[in-house]
């Protein structure tokens, strides 16, 4: 087996942590000849997605989801009927799938590439080309390496609210993996991961409060954050907008959750206010390695931090906090880390949240455009225009398109709808190939689908869709 810590005359590139941009940096250096150390503090490798964070909260929105079917569905020869819901039986099953994604995708990797060594313990830097790793067993271990990638993910935060830190109350973590359906749910924020698992619970049979800051999904277009409170609502799931908690208290096995001179009760409280990056043990300082004011690490667009053979990628840095983000992300370090020269350019960036109706975007909002100084006109086209969305019976939701005045190019989309993560690829490879408005809307789509909508939504901006037939061109 090949030495792997000094072997061979190889570049030896060291990797700090074993998350999604750790592994796909890892197997794209070993492709180019490198030889690697990961270093992995947790006891599980694999990082956030698989572990605590995408698998298992699409498993849990899923069968939620059918939950809700079987409740609540729009044909009228189909009657609905209260799921019988064994919450400890979804979660083994949860737990199975995980266990095997895991295996499959990251452990078995391991085990079959001599190329990676794995060394359990936390990582820290002595100085910009040493890493002291201290492992489980009290001892430490110097390691110094070509190039160096920092790839510890994100952790959630935990906001300064009196009392909070003295309660049990859950992070996005315990609420996945908790075995139970509270009676009252509370959930403290307001954005992707709060309302994803929010909306679980309340079709899982939880009632369910939320409490947002300003409103929900603040940071996208307004139109996106209102639709959804309405669906929300619609479930009864309350939303209480300009909201926060001044203290929360816990007793007796119920929680007390104080807002202006109200006080919730509930018997579960999940807080997800935003995941910071995991850089604080890392002692980037002695690197010199600068980080942002709430340390994280500062790149290039090659994935190089302040320090030239030093590079990160994924949540511990600047970049958006998606999976395949933080993927392409560490492939492109390693392949500059191991003399290539690639960027990696987020301008047509799909997002997707998994409630239902789910949220999707790419490229600009009409805010960013005006904030960049952009002249633009845009578009929506409400469901109740898209054939599919009315064979279904769900007609909640629109398509929203941005163009540039001047080219008419796309630049910008924002869905609300059943699929939208589905749909939102095609308006990210429009963005992509500089399409205009007017090429877009001449592609050809199939009929019936959902991702129509996108065609019928470009066409308004020349026509009236409602005087087409269903399927003109």
């Amino acid at each position: 087996m090949i030495n792997k810590a000094t072997g061979g005359g190889s570049l030896h590139v060291a990797v700090i942590g074993s998350g999604s941009a750790a592994f796909a940096a890892a197997l794209k250096a070993v492709e180019n000849g490198a030889i690697v150390s990961m270093i992995e503090r947790a006891g599980d490798i694999g990082g956030t997605c698989v572990n605590v964070g995408c698998v298992p909260s699409k498993i849990m929105i899923r069968s939620a989801r059918l939950a809700q079917q079987q409740r609540c569905n729009p044909f009228h020869g189909l009657a609905n009927h209260e799921p019988q819901i064994d919450r400890r039986r979804l979660l083994a099953q949860q737990v199975a799938r995980v266990s095997q994604l895991r295996e499959a995708k990251y452990e078995s990797l391991l085990e079959a590439n001599e190329s990676i060594e794995l060394i359990k313990g936390s990582a820290s830097f002595r100085d910009s080309s040493t890493l002291a790793v201290a492992a489980p067993d009290g001892s430490t271990r110097l390691l110094s390496a070509d190039r160096v990638l920092i790839a510890t993910g994100s952790s959630p935060a935990v906001p300064d609210v009196p009392g909070l830190a003295d309660t049990p109350y859950w992070d996005s973590t315990r609420a996945l993996f908790a075995d139970a359906i509270p009676a009252h749910l509370v959930v403290i924020g307001s954005s992707v991961v709060a309302v994803e698992i929010a909306q679980a619970y309340r079709r899982l049979g939880a009632d369910v409060t939320v409490l947002a800051r300003t409103k929900l999904l603040s940071r996208e277009d307004p139109a996106l954050g209102d639709g959804l409170a309405r669906a929300f609502e619609a479930e009864g799931i309350r939303v209480r907008i300009e909201t926060s908690a001044s203290r929360v208290d816990f007793s007796e096995g119920l929680f007390a959750v104080s807002i202006g001179s109200e006080t919730l009760a509930g018997d579960a409280l999940l807080v997800a206010t935003g995941r910071p990056p995991n850089t604080a043990d890392l002692n980037l300082a002695a690197a010199g390695v600068d980080v942002t004011a709430s340390g994280a690490v500062v790149v290039n667009d090659h994935m190089q931090t302040s320090v030239p053979h030093i590079y990160a990628a994924g949540d511990c840095t600047m970049q958006p906090q998606f999976v395949y983000v933080a993927a392409a992300a560490g492939s492109r370090a390693a392949v500059n880390m191991t003399g290539g020269d690639v960027a990696l350019d987020l301008s047509a960036m799909p997002a997707v949240i998994f409630t239902d109706p789910q949220v999707a975007t790419v490229g600009l909002s009409e805010e960013d455009a005006r904030c960049a100084g952009l002249h633009v006109n845009s578009r929506t086209l409400n469901l109740d225009n898209v054939p599919r969305a009315l064979a279904n019976f769900s007609t909640g939701g629109f398509v929203k398109l941005l163009v540039d005045a001047e080219s008419e190019r796309l630049i910008g989309a924002q869905i609300l709808a059943d699929e939208a993560g589905e749909m939102i690829q095609t308006a990210a490879l429009a963005i992509r190939n500089r399409m205009t408005v007017r090429e877009l809307a001449d592609q050809l789509f199939p009929y019936l689908t959902m991702v129509e909508g996108i065609k019928l939504c470009a066409q308004t901006f020349f026509k009236d869709v409602k005087q087409l037939s269903c399927c003109a061109g």
